[in-house]
């Protein structure tokens, strides 16, 4: 239960999130959850070298590039490379190290926790805004459409 609470804390608490490995192709997973979360009033900071622009947000080549307060830092990077991104989530002053979903890494997890950040580990954020905050459907959009009646097409 303790976990459900700390999630939606950081959720309300904190708006504006880093993508570190964004990618610019709609069907990747990092585009997918990053769209969501701006549409649903976070800022999306980018953070990938390879891109100038995605989401129509100005992409940066590293945390330190950012001008302005991140309040998390999401990672969508393989494991071994999130040790160096919570040193750089420590050194900008970021609240929340995020690692997604296949992304377990304990000394990243260490280095954050010991610089007070909460962290999240192997969880989606996208998954966990829409199943704490009512975004989720069966198959995993809430389309706003509820019936139970069967639909039949125009002849």
């Amino acid at each position: 239960m303790s976990e459900i609470r700390v999630l939606k804390q950081v959720l309300k608490q904190h708006r504006t999130i880093a993508v570190v490995g964004l990618s610019a192709d709609w069907f990747r997973p990092s585009y997918f959850a990053a769209k969501y979360m701006q549409a649903h009033g976070y800022r999306i900071v980018p953070v990938n070298p390879k891109y100038p622009q995605i989401l129509d947000e100005t992409c940066y080549a590293s945390l330190a590039d950012i001008p302005f307060d991140v309040d998390i830092v999401d990672v969508f990077r393989k494991p071994a490379d999130t040790p160096a991104i919570a040193q750089e989530a420590v050194a900008i002053g970021a609240k929340v190290l995020w690692l997604q979903l296949g992304v377990v890494n304990t000394d990243a997890q260490r280095i954050a926790q010991d610089a007070g950040l909460t962290v999240v580990m192997d969880r989606c954020v996208k998954i966990e805004h829409a199943r704490l905050f009512g975004g989720l459907g069966w198959f995993g959009v809430n389309t706003g459409v509820i019936s139970a009646q069967r639909q039949i097409p125009p002849t």
